[in-house]
């Protein structure tokens, strides 16, 4: 126990007497304590054994006075690298120390053949432990040069003849002997703890990354030429959903989306090649927990940056990169929101410049025209007007307070169907005279315009549940539209016919048609074909709108073929019996389903169909949606 006790209050003092600087780094501080530990047990030993000495001996000889300051000079140096910390240049103090006394007791001794000469060959060894290599080679040259120095010495006969059986030579050469073995013992001490303290200070520095490896959400990776993996953290597996050793070589390559693989091999060849750290974001196949899942595609956020040359040496050609790498489809999902969010931002704020710009012309020339002659009825007798004028400027004030009407009720319309409050109610009726109905309120501006009126109902077509109010408005609308757009001497047919357990009404006409780059977008709210303000033909472009709400909440879709100059041909299917359908839905926004698609010339193959909207799927966008409420 009092071994162990002093040896502990020894460890404690050299502890104290390492320097601040090196107190807060355990390599170090191990470093300092393998300098200062063994030249302080060999000087206290030398100090210990020196009044023993003098009691056997008796006054000592110059040579012996010699011998113990060399012996005791360590714990100088052991005090210099106390007090201001500077490491190499202990050592380099300690190597000139050593070799300078060598040299002269080996100088007195006999030179190069002194016992004293074999002590050069511990100057470079003792400065191997400062792991520096100048302090190595300054020692090695210290070493050579005293040796050197020597043998001259010897060769000119500069040397002293040494004193044959001189009296206490025996001992002396014992206590250089039992000192040597001391101060061997302490530097092998030394090196042996800065050695076992270099081995858990690495291991505990690997454990400590590769406790953080583990269990990092993030992947890191390190890639070789040509983005080669060459190790992936273990997180990769809960990323990917493939095990690390999956994405070594090629394999995270692999995963890579084809159109995101260059940018993904340009991040790691400029961070390899330039030096530079660099970011790139990319989409990465997940592999499913199951054979039989889905397999989908996330966003990945990847920064990589070169690895130190320390690490993969000092060839450019060959050096490493190491990546960090996250997911983000989270982030890339809102900024796709965002962008969806503002899209629609900029489409409503140009839906509402064409409502004003429509408006403003659909509004005023009504309103115009009944101020106008509502202020010559009201000055009729200075103006002298006849009965004939009288009754002329009444129907045109009835005229436009109709077509006012008109345009107020379309935008009422369609502002309750974009809100969920208009409601069908379905009852049974037969469709026919609904047809023949329509066709009378458009007959008369139909003869007008020298247009020929054709209807065509199926006979066998069976009873139907709808809103009847709401079909007749769905087939006035489109007769308006087809008469507005056709050409004296033209013909609009509409037909009915059963669909499977559906009913087709179409109607027909062979006008003006729509251009093909704005029939994917009829059918939007305040939309005309050739929109501008010297348009030919009046609306508000809500009537197609309008059609595809109350189409949509009874269930049905809607096909439209055209071509310009051609004509047009829209079809509205919806089920024969909605009363289920109107129960069943939930006042949500939906849209009808709608195709539309061009009208071939005879000399023409049919078009293909193009779907915009499928009720199926239940996309929604900025078409008339509609809610349907529950019958209270």
């Amino acid at each position: 126990m009092g071994d162990v006790s002093v040896l502990r209050s020894l460890g404690h003092y050299v502890d104290a007497q390492v320097h601040p600087s090196a107190q807060g780094d355990p390599l170090a501080k191990a470093r300092h304590r393998a300098f200062i530990a063994p030249r302080l047990v060999g000087s206290l030993t030398a100090l210990v054994a020196f009044p023993a000495y003098l009691a056997v001996r008796g006054a000592p000889s110059a040579l012996e006075v010699l011998v113990f300051c060399w012996l005791v000079a360590p714990i100088l140096t052991s005090y210099f690298l106390s007090r201001t910390g500077r490491y190499e240049s202990a050592h380099v103090l300690s190597a000139l120390a050593l070799t300078g006394l060598v040299t002269v007791i080996a100088a007195k001794t006999g030179g190069i053949g002194s016992f004293a000469a074999i002590w050069l060959v511990v100057v470079p060894l003792e400065a191997a432990l400062s792991a520096s290599r100048r302090v190595v080679a300054i020692a090695s040259t210290l070493a050579l040069a005293a040796a050197g120095l020597l043998v001259g010495m010897g060769d000119f006969g500069l040397l002293p003849e040494p004193v044959a059986g001189a009296q206490g030579t025996a001992v002396f050469a014992a206590l250089g002997v039992v000192s040597a073995s001391l101060y061997a013992t302490g530097l092998a001490l030394g090196a042996e703890s800065l050695t076992r303290t270099s081995f858990w200070l690495l291991y505990a520095e690997e454990d400590r990354y590769r406790l953080l490896a583990r269990n990092m959400t993030d992947v890191i990776t390190r890639h070789g030429q040509n983005g080669v993996v060459l190790f992936a953290s273990p997180a990769a597996e809960q990323l990917f959903g493939a095990g690390a050793a999956e994405l070594r070589g090629h394999g995270l390559f692999d995963r890579v989306h084809i159109a995101d693989r260059p940018a993904y091999l340009s991040a790691l060849a400029d961070a390899a090649a330039q030096g530079l750290a660099g970011s790139v974001e990319f989409r990465v196949r997940r592999d499913a927990e199951t054979a039989a899942g889905p397999v989908h595609f996330i966003w990945i956020e990847m920064r990589c940056r070169p690895l130190d040359r320390a690490v993969t040496g000092p060839d450019g050609a060959t050096r490493e990169v190491v990546a960090v790498m996250r997911e983000v489809t989270e982030r890339k999902e809102q900024e796709r929101a965002l962008d969806q969010a503002r899209t629609e931002a900029e489409r409503a704020n140009s839906a509402k410049s064409r409502f004003l710009a429509t408006m403003s012309h659909e509004l005023r020339t009504p309103l115009n025209a009944i101020i106008g002659f509502s202020d010559m009825l009201v000055n009729e007798k200075s103006l002298k007007i006849t009965p004939e004028r009288r009754l002329e400027y009444a129907q045109l004030i009835n005229d436009s307070g109709n077509h006012l009407l008109a345009v107020v009720n379309d935008i009422l319309d369609m502002s309750k169907l974009e809100t969920g409050e208009f409601e069908i109610r379905p009852e049974p009726f037969t469709l026919a005279p609904v047809v023949r109905s329509c066709c009378d309120i458009l007959a008369l501006k139909a003869r007008e315009q020298e247009i020929r009126l054709e209807a065509a109902v199926d006979p066998s077509l069976p009873e139907l549940i709808a809103d009847k109010r709401a079909l007749k408005q769905i087939l006035i609308n489109l007769l308006s539209n087809a008469v507005k757009f056709t050409d004296r001497g033209g013909c609009i047919t509409v037909s009915a016919r059963p669909d499977g357990a559906r009913v087709a009404i179409s109607v027909e006409d062979n006008g003006i048609g729509i251009r093909e780059d704005d029939l994917d977008r009829c059918g939007k709210p305040f939309f005309q074909s050739r929109d501008s303000y010297d348009r030919p033909h009046q609306g508000t472009g809500l009537g197609l709108s309008i059609v595809k709400g109350l189409v949509g909440l009874h269930g049905g879709e809607i096909t439209m073929t055209s071509r310009l100059g051609a004509g047009t041909c829209v079809t509205v299917r919806i089920p024969l019996d909605c009363e289920p359908r109107r129960g069943a839905r939930s006042p949500s926004l939906v849209p009808a389903a709608s195709t539309v698609r061009r009208l071939a010339l005879p000399s023409e193959p049919a078009a293909s169909e193009t779907h915009l909207h499928d009720i199926k799927s239940g996309e929604a966008g900025n078409e008339a949606a509609v809610a349907v409420k529950k019958r209270a």
